[in-house]
């Protein structure tokens, strides 16, 4: 099963929730044949590589019920339709400024049944709305994703980690993180999950 992957880190999930991880595989592997939203040498990596690594979040925050959380530059829906499956309470909006990869991953959603989750076709300046968190995986700098998106964090707490961001990230950070070393954290995901591949991966929060 490709979701033993999952199940290794993340125990305790439901049957729709397996069922609904089980299926991404065959509908990335559909859509990513027409659509390029992962790149072709790596779609056969997609449970460590993809949804495993979008988890890491989960590692660092187990979001309440109720938390909103905005996925930014989300592509084909990463990190947030497998946070959206792992954490149903919780409402997560998946945006991006290309079209065709917000397709898929509205399409991906629609297919597992995903009722937590709307995809939206739209840059993030354009975006009004207020969250707990936004997350994204390594889609720009973190000061420039500061200065797009404090307007959109509101400023009631309801986690054990104080509203904010919280970004997937490979390789060195410490130039970019300097600025908010009084309001950030960095962990590297390889204390969480011991497949090679996480050896240089990291989570960066930033509070707001």
């Amino acid at each position: 099963m490709h979701t033993d992957l999952i199940l290794k880190y993340f125990p305790n999930l439901t049957e729709t929730q397996i069922n609904q991880f089980e299926a991404l595989d065959a509908l990335y592997h559909d859509w990513n044949a027409k659509i390029n939203v992962i790149s072709r040498k790596d779609i056969d990596n997609l449970y460590p590589h993809h949804i495993l690594h979008s988890l890491g979040i989960a590692r660092i925050v187990h979001f309440r019920p109720g938390t909103k959380v905005l996925d930014l530059g989300t592509g084909g829906g990463f990190p947030g339709i497998p946070l959206a499956i792992l954490f149903p309470e919780v409402q997560f909006k998946l945006v991006d400024s290309i079209g065709k990869k917000v397709k898929v991953a509205q399409a991906v959603a629609e297919a597992i049944g995903l009722k937590n989750c709307i995809c939206e076709h739209k840059n993030v300046i354009e975006e009004k709305g207020k969250y707990d968190f936004i997350v994204s995986r390594a889609v720009m700098p973190m000061p420039d994703l500061v200065k797009l998106v404090r307007k959109n964090i509101h400023h009631t707490q309801q986690n054990s980690l104080p509203n904010g961001i919280l970004t997937l990230k490979g390789g060195d950070i410490q130039e970019e993180m300097r600025p908010f070393k009084n309001c950030s954290e960095v962990w590297d995901l390889i204390q969480h999950f011991d497949d090679e591949f996480f050896e240089t991966k990291k989570v960066a929060y930033v509070s707001l």
